[in-house]
């Protein structure tokens, strides 16, 4: 079966290209894909070639390679992270024995806890 990288893939429009690694290029059309994939440009598949009406349409197309994520090139080390959330639990145990006098942060202490939480959680996610 012959491979090749997608060049580029629109989810909305159900199709994109392939260009296969004998230099030609191969029509990819959703209905050719696994159920829920969505290849980023760059991912290597392994695909059947039929003739469509417009030239070569790719037929079951297998991700070989998926591209890596960007977000998990820029993500902070593991150690780092567990540093982070250790401070954090610190900072959320002094406000919880707080809470537990019966005082709440003031507003703009409230408003950092908020962003540091925010923070903290879109680095876990990345």
């Amino acid at each position: 079966m012959p491979t090749g990288k997608v060049k580029w893939f629109d989810t909305e429009r159900g199709f994109g290209f392939i260009a296969s690694d004998d230099g030609h290029e191969v029509f990819l059309h959703a209905s050719a894909l696994p159920e829920g994939a969505a290849p980023k440009p760059g991912s290597k598949v392994e695909f059947g070639v039929a003739d469509g009406k417009r030239g070569p349409s790719a037929l079951s197309v297998k991700l070989l390679d998926p591209v890596a994520s960007v977000a998990k090139a820029r993500r902070k080390p593991a150690d780092d992270m567990a540093v982070i959330v250790e401070d954090l639990i610190k900072v959320l145990d002094r406000v919880g024995n707080d809470l537990r006098r019966g005082r709440y942060p003031e507003p703009a202490r409230a408003k950092q806890y908020g962003t540091l939480l925010r923070a903290v959680a879109e680095d876990l996610e990345a």
